[in-house]
């Protein structure tokens, strides 16, 4: 899993641009997903987004979803589950204090928000708290809502 972390972080330019494109896809099939009803999508589309983005990102399926603020690398990977930056203990060689055989999530954060136009500046944002209700659900489908004005 490591590995594949890794790697997404390298190619985060493109898988945020993919990220988009999937985002406005979803936007644009909000009348399919109300006709359908949230309720009943949000498991099916849990699982889809557990599959595609645990294969790539590691996901631990936190429900808000950050990974274009942190360069694809998803801060719920820190041992400490840091939301906002490194926390203080990143080894010289930018490993992590707990485990130090792996890179600090935060470095690798912002290796990947390097190649991310605007990726930098969206690592300032400060992230709330994860509230731990949403743990396993849907952010594909949160967002969505968000965007059309529905709300969470």
């Amino acid at each position: 899993m490591y590995r594949r972390r890794q790697w997404s972080v390298r190619h985060a330019r493109a898988l945020n641009r993919i990220y988009n494109a999937l985002e406005r896809m979803l936007v644009r099939l909000d009348s399919l997903w109300r006709a359908i009803g949230y309720q009943r999508v949000e498991k099916p589309m849990a699982a889809v987004e557990r599959a595609v983005k645990g294969l790539l990102f590691d996901c631990q399926m936190c429900g808000q979803c950050v990974l274009s603020s942190t360069g694809m690398s998803c801060p719920m990977n820190c041992p400490k589950q840091l939301r906002n930056g490194p926390c203080g203990g990143v080894r010289e060689n930018g490993n992590c204090e707990v485990l130090p055989a792996m890179k600090c999530v935060w470095v690798a954060a912002y290796e990947g928000s390097l190649s991310i136009p605007g990726g930098i500046e969206a690592m300032r944002n400060i992230q709330f708290a994860v509230d731990q209700r949403l743990k396993g659900s849907s952010s594909w489908l949160r967002v969505v809502r968000e965007r059309i004005g529905a709300g969470a």
